[in-house]
């Protein structure tokens, strides 16, 4: 390989490596995110509160949107992000209801 290959390929291998600590990061975060919403569900269950708030919802989307323009991440992309964790919230929320 050429020097410029073989740097080409350093400088990858370094930001696959960032990559995967991120995942990582993300995955343990969501893990104790979801920790936190089946407690918010149990509770909601004991206390016959609705499982979702749609109040709530539209602050936290509105919120993360100002966050990922900051963040230079596309809004739209992190408000389909919510929308989809927020879903899924939801559904454990009704779970425990049952």
């Amino acid at each position: 390989m050429t020097d410029v290959v073989t740097r080409a390929a350093e400088v990858l291998k370094t930001h696959r490596q960032s990559i995967d600590r991120l995942d990582a990061i993300l995955v343990y975060t969501l893990g104790e995110r979801f920790k936190h919403t089946q407690a918010v569900g149990k509770l909601k269950a004991e206390h016959e509160l609705p499982p979702s708030d749609p109040a709530r919802e539209e602050r936290q989307i509105a919120r993360l949107e100002a966050l990922a323009a900051e963040a230079d991440l596309d809004p739209e992309f992190a408000k389909k992000f919510l929308n989809f964790i927020i879903q899924e919230v939801i559904q454990h929320h009704k779970q425990h209801q049952s």
